[in-house]
């Protein structure tokens, strides 16, 4: 079967973009199937490093179309933006290689501003969102007052329907303290941009189907993670959208029958930004190690953002509840590079509330911020493992390390990275 879906399989910000950008080279299509420039997904080329936010990894593989699923949410002005970013680093974008489906929902000024306006609103209870309007997004889709892509198509009517959903999104805003906004102005804006993205919007379903019909090779590529997930993560610390197995299978119109592989990616340790529970956060020293300076693109802070990480040990039982949710065939284990120079590691196997043991997160949040952490500790390593192109080459203490994360998620890694370049990979 020709279909894989790359997974996050902690909260965001896993290195999936650097893994798709890797099994994209033997792809046919490349689909991003929830979310919108909330993702944030970083590779690096020779001395050149893309920072993609809405198109998806595969766009630097010349023979790769890439398309836009019914799933997300897009905002157009920073999608052509992101378009002519890449365009001026060398990467031709045309409408032969680029799509984006007539289904999936627009992100205006409105969205934005309503984001910011509840933010502020719930003060320290915040859910930490990236401000680009994503929730207000989804919430106008499942409210069905949304505007989809496909309206772009017919200027007069994307105009009437975006002004008419501004002065309503303008209501709200007053009635919540926030900054209203002006739909002539905006108007304008968003009419020149669907001006220049007609040529790209197409039935991305019908397209899908027809490429898998003919044996094409397609990755389903992801954002977030699983613990964001609005189902199954750590309500209501989540995103909006379902960027899990289910939701990639939902957010492009494909079937289950044509997946035959569905990687996990992770770090081999924790990170999370935004609020929400995160149960073996480090504070002070070892955090402060894991996170970096921020000095380089590889550091612990948010490609979207910029807001630094909150870091951890890793938590295995975070991963074996993703791997359940997803149905993991394997996993893709990150930054191991990281760990070099730490004298031990620790990995979570479990939570403690008074006498109960979970082997799973408990559901509510209020369980989730009173769990006691069970860890095991395994010795680390001090060689530099960077340059290393062969697993036969490791330090014997991360080999136990990555397989101890195989045994606990009871799925097998296949992969892991040393560094940031795309050569600097492993397999197992």
């Amino acid at each position: 079967m020709p279909a894989t879906i790359v997974i996050g399989a902690q909260w965001g910000d896993e290195g999936k973009g650097r893994v798709a950008d890797w099994l994209a080279a033997e792809a046919d299509v490349v689909a991003r199937y929830a979310g919108g420039d909330n993702a944030g997904h970083t590779v690096v080329v020779g001395e050149k490093i893309f920072k993609l936010h809405l198109i998806p990894s595969g766009v630097l593989h010349e023979h790769v179309v890439c398309v836009l699923g019914n799933g997300m949410v897009v905002n157009p002005v920073n999608l052509l933006r992101e378009m002519d970013q890449i365009a001026s680093m060398g990467v031709e974008i045309t409408p032969e290689r680029f799509m984006i489906s007539s289904r999936a929902h627009l992100i205006t000024p409105a969205h934005v501003a309503l984001d910011s306006a509840s933010e502020k609103a719930l003060g320290n209870q915040a859910i930490g969102t990236t401000l680009r309007g994503i929730g207000p997004a989804y919430m106008d889709k499942t409210g069905r007052k949304g505007i989809r892509a496909g309206q772009m198509l017919n200027i007069e009517e994307f105009a009437d329907a975006l002004y008419a959903r501004i002065e309503e999104a303008n209501v709200t805003l007053a009635r919540q303290g926030g900054v209203n906004v002006d739909p002539k102005t905006v108007t304008t804006d968003y009419i020149e941009a669907a001006e220049r993205l007609r040529p790209y919007i197409k039935d991305t379903t019908v397209y899908l189907n027809e490429r898998l019909k003919q044996g094409a090779r397609v990755l389903c590529e992801g954002a977030q993670g699983t613990l964001l997930d609005i189902d199954h993560g750590d309500y209501p610390f989540v995103t909006s959208s379902s960027p899990t197995s289910g939701g990639a299978l939902t957010g492009l119109g494909i079937g289950p029958r044509y997946i035959d592989r569905v990687m996990g990616v992770t770090k081999c340790f924790s990170t999370r930004v935004g609020g929400g529970p995160m149960p073996t956060e480090l504070q002070g020293e070892l955090g402060n190690r894991l996170r970096g300076t921020g000095e380089n693109h590889w550091d612990e802070f948010g490609t979207t953002t910029g807001r630094p990480r909150r870091c951890g040990w890793l938590d295995a039982v975070v991963l074996r509840y993703a791997a359940a949710v997803n149905g993991f065939t394997d996993l893709f284990l990150t930054k191991l590079d990281v760990l070099s120079g730490f004298d031990e590691l620790k990995i979570a196997v479990a939570y403690h509330i008074g006498a109960k043991r979970y082997e799973f997160p408990p559901v509510t949040l209020s369980e989730l911020e009173h769990v006691e952490v069970e860890y095991i500790t395994l010795p680390g390593w001090h060689e530099d493992i960077t340059k290393i192109k062969d697993v036969g080459n490791l330090p014997e203490a991360t080999c136990a390390y990555v397989q101890k994360i195989a045994e606990l998620c009871d799925t097998p890694v296949t992969a892991i990275s040393v560094g940031p370049e795309r050569d600097q990979l492993i397999f197992f």
